[in-house]
């Protein structure tokens, strides 16, 4: 077996000879690795890039995963567990997560395979977890890895450094925006106001595509296998966290998930203008990213002009909107 990261991290760790190392896609990040050992347990090998280009947010990353499932082991969430880390880069082995396996496959990935009945008990489910996730509360606003300076003690001050720092990521590397940077700022901080609402720092996961969400059992039985991925987590409004449950989509039109969410928080989501504001600058914010990071991530041409015409329209359409 060859000796690469994760094989050293395997060794780090005392960990006995695994049988297979299994390469997980699908992330565009981190080098992510399934690893069985012979009496059938699994875990998880998570590894980031030796040198990377990243985006401002995305350093220690590592760290706001650890926190995240840390995080969420006290809301009683399906997540992986974190059995071994090592969150400084310039450790022998380099920076590392070793977590359990969760089962299931990538509810992106089952696609047209769900019945709606199906599809109508997964949301609420998952809508339930994210609910349990909400009533965690973190010690400040913004990125615990620390990456854009320390936790804040407002949500406002902490998302208005996230936007100024994806905006001039977009500067520095000279991404294609629908609008000018300038203009842009402008927009999201005539809309600032609404932050102010915002007073608990609750634990928002940012990154709840279908992608993220593995899925279990028969059909007939599905069941949520787990959420992963928890690196792009922030401390921040749970609001925030409706742009991914239904990328592209309305949020307020996913009843089976608003169901199951208001089932775990005892209180329904009421779509107040004021939160639709809210839900407007975070739409901005994910939009932002996403075209910014194509540029540092060495997109293709195809996927450049894909990422484009997804994101572009709906960027303006949010800024029009605020």
């Amino acid at each position: 077996m060859p000796v690469d990261a994760t094989t050293a991290v395997l060794e780090a760790v005392g960990a006995p000879a695994p049988v297979s190392l299994e390469p997980l896609t699908g992330g565009t990040y981190n080098t992510v690795t399934r690893v069985t050992f012979g009496d059938g347990g699994q875990w998880v090998v998570k590894v980031p890039p030796a040198h990377s280009a990243g985006l401002s947010y995305e350093q220690h990353l590592l760290v706001n995963e650890v926190t995240f499932y840390d995080a969420a082991a006290e809301a009683g969430a399906t997540i992986p567990r974190v059995v071994h880390s090592e969150l400084d880069p310039g450790a022998p082995t380099g920076a590392y997560i070793v977590m359990t396996a969760r089962p299931g496959r990538a509810w992106s990935a089952i696609g047209d395979g769900l019945t709606p009945d199906e599809t109508r008990g997964l949301r609420a489910e998952f809508g339930g977890i994210v609910g349990r996730l909400h009533r965690v509360t973190g010690p400040g606003f913004g990125y615990p890895g620390g990456a854009l300076g320390p936790l804040s003690a407002t949500w406002r001050e902490a998302f208005t450094a996230m936007t100024d720092a994806v905006l001039r990521d977009a500067e520095g590397y000279g991404a294609r925006l629908p609008l000018p940077v300038d203009r842009i700022r402008e927009v999201l901080a005539g809309a600032s106001d609404v932050l102010d609402e915002v007073t608990r720092p609750a634990l928002v996961h940012f990154d709840l595509w279908q992608g993220n969400l593995l899925v279990t059992g028969e059909p007939g039985a599905r069941r949520v296998g787990g959420i992963i991925d928890g690196e792009r987590m922030f401390w921040g409004d749970p609001v925030a966290d409706l742009v991914s449950t239904s990328l592209f989509g309305d949020p307020e039109a996913d009843l089976d998930f608003l169901a199951g969410y208001a089932g775990a928080t005892g209180s329904p989501v009421v779509f107040t203008p004021s939160l639709r504001r809210r839900l407007g600058l975070y739409r901005g914010y994910l939009y932002l990213i996403m075209l910014t990071e194509t540029v540092p991530r060495g997109y293709g041409s195809e996927e450049v002009a894909g990422t484009w015409e997804a994101v572009a329209p709906r960027l303006v359409a949010a800024l029009e909107e605020l």
